[in-house]
């Protein structure tokens, strides 16, 4: 419960780094918010009012602040301080607030979609599958028809004891019939039903698809990476109304576990043009959203359909490119050097040649666009960083013929002007990443996929690739990681990442690796808690041009905050995965309050790389 108070203590100059001590008859610490007409104190031309808010702590990479302003007119902070004015009112409050969160790496569409898909995560047999899918059409009626498939996410060959095929749903009544479009944990693999599958003819399916693979054993009905298109071509696609819906639900979802951002790692052009339409005109669009632009075929330059866009007020920015240099290591799609340890006759398949990836990387650089890969096999990573280093070369080419201007040279443009990044990077042969070192390109990185894949990982690529190579964090740290999720293959909770990043073990279950379920899987990759938050905040601020602006309490920045029980800097790892959020607030604006509801919606499962 609120009371309001009136303070007539003398306090220190605002700047001078003095603590608060808030006392109640319980000697807890509150949360306070002081109002008060105030001129901006960065922008003197703007008046209006400014809320000032004083919590119990306020989680800082920099300071040991304890209140800040916001600016009404603008959504920014205009102060942080130590104290507030005497003589003035506040509402108490609970709580310690810590930077909004972004994830780096997230799909927004495709978890609004799954939010409103069948489940599939964690299924460990077809039966389960099936039941689930009747659950599902039971809920949705009308859902499983030619012009409205059935869509589910989450089936994992491994547990399934095998690829599924099409003939496998056609032994239920329920089920027959129905155009199901179920996509795999990486979301590089769909299975489909024997109605989609009619419709495609024997004439349709070539036997080898480059960049992809039709599966035919033991049956048809499941296509990989770039064969999924000819599926794609025949789903109906969701129209503007359910996109809106899926967007919607996607941020309620997103806020409720503490992120107030997201890098988008793949839209549409047809897609950013309804961004930008929802984010200028609907009160619902209350996340900020760093899009990469995907050309609507897939690794192409598509100059003609690109965009640029910058809201002065931060909630949509477009001003970078996803490309895709190989599939997912659970499928046996990432692009290895060397064939893969438990199927010495497979290395993978690159999507797009290396050629074509570099000329691809050359002309969005040229175009303004910051290049973001796609690229987990250690192929497809020293491909990405050849293409990215051709494009540093072009756009700054060095002043002098000496190796030492050369790297300063290409390292500069990269860090100040470029920011090229590699999604996922996964699985780096150690020479590339002394290159990713030396160019400064970034990694962006979700730590729940090595907890995730730390099952299967090191029986693909053996014990020394593992080791040398496979899933870095500590080792990449002076590169600015992003860290995120890759929601919906894996949940969007942020706390979960943290978890996986400091431990090094699966939040689902609170284990470590196979051979020692005790300790972190490779623990000496692990981050320290205000690394693993930095990855979250100011490496997903860097990784998208904003730095200073988001993942930070600072004068001048977007009031983007959430409010959590406990201080984070105090909880113990183990207890990071549990942690819950009170509040979360976006431009000085609460858009979630866990008193409000505590958000009951799917969550995402656990999977790989989209």
């Amino acid at each position: 419960m609120m009371t309001t108070r009136t303070t007539t203590t003398t306090t220190a100059r605002w700047g001078i780094s003095v603590r608060i001590s808030l006392i109640t008859c319980a000697a807890v610490f509150l949360a306070v918010i002081v109002k008060q007409w105030y001129p901006e104190s960065h922008d003197s031309s703007t008046e209006g009012l400014r809320t000032v808010y004083c919590y119990e702590g306020v989680f800082s990479h920099t300071s040991s602040n304890n209140c800040f302003g916001v600016s009404s007119t603008t959504g920014k902070f205009t102060s942080v301080f130590t104290s507030f004015p005497a003589g003035t009112e506040y509402e108490i409050r609970k709580g310690y607030a810590v930077p909004g969160l972004w994830d780096g790496h997230g799909h927004l569409l495709q978890y609004g979609e799954f939010l409103h898909s069948a489940d599939l995560f964690g299924s460990d047999s077809v039966g389960e599958i099936k039941q689930r899918l009747n659950d599902y059409l039971e809920k949705n009626p009308g859902v499983g028809s030619r012009d409205n498939w059935a869509r589910g996410i989450g089936w994992d060959q491994m547990a399934l004891g095998g690829m599924p095929t099409a003939k496998m749903l056609e032994d239920d009544d329920r089920l027959k019939g129905r155009y199901f479009m179920l996509d795999r944990v990486d979301v590089h693999c769909t299975w489909v039903s024997q109605a989609v599958l009619d419709l495609l003819s024997d004439d349709d399916l070539p036997d080898h698809v480059p960049g992809g693979e039709i599966i035919r054993e033991p049956g048809m009905g499941v296509f990989c990476d770039n064969a999924m298109d000819y599926v794609m071509a025949l789903w109906p696609r969701p129209n503007v109304a359910k996109k809106k819906e899926f967007i919607r639900s996607a941020m309620k979802e997103l806020h409720a576990v503490g992120l107030v951002g997201v890098h988008n790692a793949g839209v549409f052009p047809r897609d950013i043009a309804l961004f930008d339409e929802m984010s200028r005109t609907d009160e619902d669009w209350t996340l900020r959203v760093y899009a990469m632009m995907e050309c609507a075929e897939r690794n192409t330059f598509c100059p003609g359909d690109a965009v640029r866009i910058e809201h002065p007020w931060g909630l949509l920015s477009v001003r970078s490119v996803k490309l895709f240099a190989d599939g997912a290591l659970g499928s046996w799609g990432s692009a290895m050097i060397e064939p893969y340890t438990d199927r010495p006759d497979m290395s993978g398949s690159l999507l797009v040649n290396a050629s074509t990836l570099t000329s691809l990387a050359r002309s969005w650089s040229a175009a303004g666009y910051q290049v973001n890969i796609h690229a987990i096999g250690d192929l497809a990573n020293r491909f990405a960083i050849d293409a990215m280093q051709a494009a540093l070369e072009d756009a700054c080419p060095p002043q002098f013929h000496d190796n030492d201007d050369w790297t300063d040279r290409l390292r500069a443009c990269q860090v100040t002007e470029k920011r090229f990044r590699i999604e996922h990077s996964q699985i780096i042969h150690p020479d590339d990443q002394a290159r990713m070192h030396y160019l400064g390109i970034i990694p962006s990185i979700q730590p729940t996929h090595a907890t995730s894949d730390m099952a299967y990982a090191e029986r693909r690529l053996g014990a020394v690739r593992t080791k040398t190579e496979a899933y870095r964090m500590k080792s990449l740290l002076d590169l600015n990681p992003v860290l995120g999720s890759d929601f919906p293959v894996e949940p969007p909770n942020p706390f979960e990442g943290l978890y996986a990043a400091v431990t090094r073990k699966s939040p689902r279950t609170g284990l470590g690796g196979p051979s020692d379920e005790k300790r972190g899987w490779y623990a000496e990759e692990a981050l320290s808690v205000h690394e693993a938050v930095a990855g979250f905040t100011t490496g997903a601020a860097f990784g998208g041009f904003m730095e200073g602006q988001a993942g930070v309490i600072a004068d001048g920045a977007f009031a983007d905050w959430i409010v959590l029980d406990e201080p984070l800097e105090k909880v113990d790892p183990e207890e990071l995965r549990h942690v819950r959020v009170r509040e979360t607030w976006v431009g000085g604006k609460m858009v979630y309050s866990r008193d409000d509801g505590e958000g009951n919606g799917k969550t995402g499962g656990n999977g790989e790389d989209l």
